[in-house]
C-alpha cells in the first residue's frame, strides 16, 4: 500500500479545522484540492474516513482511529525535521501567528521588520482573528492574546507595551453640538459607537477611577465588528457620528492632530499588555524559538530604557 504522506497531513488538517473550506484557508490551497486528496486516501485505504454533510465534516470511527495514531506521529516528523533545522546557520521555515487586529496594528509593527531582517530564511504569516482559537487546530505555531483569555497549559511571554488603556473620544464638532460628558453615566444620553465580537457579544464599556469601576451599556447609531471594521468606527467618530472607545495608542494620532478629543480621560481604565502564547507540551519549532528569543531581547531593551531613560536620549 503506497500512501501519500501529504494526503495524511491534509486529512489531519481537515479534521482539526472542521471542514474543507477552513482547512484550505489555513493551508493556502483550494477546498476542491483537499477534497480530492481525501478521496484518494479513502480509496487507497478502502474505508471512509470522513462523514460529509453540506454543513459539517466529522471523522468516522475509522477516521478517529487514524487521527489518534497520526497526530503524535506527524508531531514527531515535525520535530525530526526541526532538529535538522538546528544545524543551519540560521533557522528557516514558516512561522504562523494568530493575533487580534489590535496586536497586528499596535504590537507587531515594532518587531516584524527587524525580526525578518535578522532571520531572512523565515517566512512570517500573520492571521488576524478576534476569537480565542486552538492555535494548533488552526495550523498556527503561536498566538497573541491578553492574560484573561489564555489557557493554563500555554506558555506566555510578554510582548509589546506592558500597560495599555482604553480611551473614549469624539470629534470637536460632536462635542460642540451635544456637550462633553462629565461622568461615564452621561454616555447613556449620548450617541456611542459600539463594537460586536464575532460571537455576537457587544461588550460594555468599562471605566475606573479611584477604585470605582463602572460598566456602561450605551446605545448609538453604529455597531461595527470588532477588529475588521474598527477603522470605520474611528472614521465615523471623526465625522461627528458619536463617541468611540478604542485602544489609546490606536486613537493617539487622531488625538494629536485634533481630529478627535479625549472624553472622560480621568476614567480611562488601564490593563496589562498582551502575551505571545504557545503550547508547552509541544517541541518549539526553530522559527518560533527564534521569534521568542527576539521578543525577549526586545523586552530587555525596553526595560533598560525604562530604568535608564537618559541613556535612550544619547
Amino acid at each position: 500500500m503506497k500512501i501519500n504522506l501529504d494526503d495524511l497531513n491534509i486529512f489531519v488538517s481537515v479534521v482539526r479545522a472542521g471542514g474543507f473550506r477552513e482547512a484550505a484557508r489555513i493551508r493556502s490551497s483550494s477546498a476542491s484540492g483537499l477534497s480530492e486528496a481525501i478521496r484518494r486516501l479513502e480509496t487507497e485505504l478502502g474505508v471512509r474516513l470522513l462523514n460529509r454533510t453540506t454543513r459539517s465534516v466529522s471523522p468516522t470511527e475509522a477516521g478517529q482511529g487514524l487521527l489518534a495514531r497520526l497526530s503524535p506521529a506527524l508531531t514527531e516528523v515535525e520535530a525530526a525535521l526541526d532538529v535538522v533545522n538546528g544545524f543551519r546557520d540560521k533557522p528557516a521555515g514558516t512561522l504562523r501567528l494568530n493575533v487580534p487586529v489590535s496586536a497586528a496594528r499596535l504590537v507587531l509593527p515594532a518587531l516584524v521588520s527587524q525580526f525578518l531582517a535578522a532571520y531572512p530564511d523565515i517566512q512570517l504569516e500573520v492571521i488576524t482573528d478576534e476569537n480565542f482559537v486552538d492555535i494548533l487546530a488552526a495550523g498556527c505555531d503561536a498566538g497573541i492574546r491578553y492574560d484573561e483569555r489564555l489557557q493554563q497549559d500555554m506558555i506566555a511571554v510578554p510582548i509589546g507595551p506592558r500597560s495599555q488603556r482604553l480611551a473614549t473620544a469624539a470629534s470637536p464638532a460632536y462635542l460642540a453640538r451635544f456637550g462633553r460628558p462629565q461622568h461615564p453615566r452621561d454616555l447613556l444620553s449620548h450617541a456611542c459607537i459600539r463594537g460586536r465580537f464575532a460571537s455576537g457579544t457587544i461588550p460594555p464599556w468599562e471605566f475606573e477611577r479611584d477604585g470605582e469601576v463602572i460598566l456602561i451599556d450605551a446605545g448609538g447609531p453604529l455597531i461595527v465588528r470588532i477588529g475588521g471594521a474598527t477603522d470605520l468606527a474611528v472614521d465615523a467618530a471623526i465625522a461627528g457620528t458619536g463617541i468611540t472607545m478604542l485602544f489609546e495608542d490606536w486613537l493617539q494620532p487622531y488625538l494629536d492632530s485634533g481630529a478627535l478629543e479625549p472624553v472622560l480621560e480621568p476614567w480611562w481604565q488601564s490593563f496589562s499588555g498582551p502575551f505571545l502564547y504557545y503550547p508547552g507540551r509541544r517541541l518549539v519549532p526553530a522559527p518560533l524559538r527564534a521569534f521568542i528569543d527576539f521578543v525577549k531581547a526586545a523586552n530587555e531593551q525596553a526595560n533598560m530604557k525604562l530604568q535608564n531613560p537618559s541613556s535612550s536620549n544619547g
